[in-house]
């Protein structure tokens, strides 16, 4: 059994208006999905989008009201602080909301936050410790 993540799904409150947003970042849909769920290539690990109710009869909970905060965000890394900034600008662009302007962090590299349009958190981050392979894609030490 080798442990992988392969599909991070977000439950969201409008499948289309979600799908646009991801669409306008950038990200390209399959067409696998239909009008109740999408799916995007993100350089090896499929994001996808689900109902937020439908996601959560699927898991056998009852749906709640998503919190502001969920204690998960996701990250898109960069390989410099000036990347950092276009994808940050870029987002904002695109319709994300921003939680915490780029800046310097106690942990020594660069990093801000926006929310998608459902809240849910992205990390834009450059980390000097994880650099990006040729395909983007971070080299732990």
């Amino acid at each position: 059994m080798t442990p992988r993540i392969n599909i991070v799904t977000l439950g969201v409150s409008d499948i289309a208006a979600s799908r646009a947003f991801y669409q306008r970042l950038g990200l390209k849909a399959s067409p696998a999905g239909n009008d109740d769920v999408a799916f995007f290539d993100a350089n090896g690990i499929v994001l996808g989008l689900f109902g937020h109710d439908a996601l959560a009869h699927d898991a056998g909970l009852a749906a709640q009201a998503m919190p502001a905060f969920r204690g998960v965000s996701l990250a898109w890394n960069a390989a410099d602080e000036a990347e950092v900034d276009a994808i940050m600008a870029h987002a904002l662009a695109c319709g994300a909301t921003l939680m915490k302007p780029p800046e310097k962090v106690f942990w020594g590299g660069y990093s801000g936050y926006f929310a998608d349009p459902d809240g849910h958190l992205w990390e834009v981050a450059f980390n000097p410790f994880f650099p990006l392979d040729a395909e983007g894609r971070i080299t732990l030490p």
